[in-house]
């Protein structure tokens, strides 16, 4: 079994997705709008742009999303947390550092009593996140 995210825009999912791209690395695999798609006539014209389908692939992992138009969406995420563990302290700074600028800062990254790093955020997307690095054992 296999688990994968997947987040709801409001209508800016492919600027997020390009974000993340630009931070995490990776590789956008898909990034379909509405428009020529069969579900193109359910979405208002002015939403035929945005993003039915998203795929981000990172290390044999995926983060997929789409734009949730305004009648079907209950507004912005609020109880789940995107968690990204690497293992190095430079590289969790410079993900935290890249996907907080426009955002809030929850809890500022820096040494806990699990984690050499680690800090939460919501993105200037919505996106919540946590980024963990070097677990402390014992």
């Amino acid at each position: 079994m296999k688990l994968s995210t997947y987040l709801m825009f409001n209508g800016n999912c492919e600027e997020a997705f390009t974000t993340y791209q630009k931070v995490l690395g990776g590789k956008i695999t898909a990034m379909m709008s509405h428009e020529g798609t069969p579900a193109e006539n359910d979405v208002s014209p002015e939403w035929r742009k945005k993003i039915i389908h998203a795929c981000l692939e990172l290390d044999g992992q995926m983060l997929m999303a789409s734009d949730a138009p305004p009648d079907r969406s209950s507004g912005p995420m609020r109880s789940v947390y995107v968690n990204v563990m690497v293992n190095e302290v430079a590289e969790a700074e410079r993900i935290f550092k890249g996907l907080s600028e426009g955002g809030q800062i929850q809890m500022p990254i820096g040494e806990t009593f699990w984690s050499k790093s680690f800090g939460m955020l919501t993105d200037r997307f919505g996106t919540h996140w946590m980024v963990n690095a070097e677990f402390k054992n014992g």
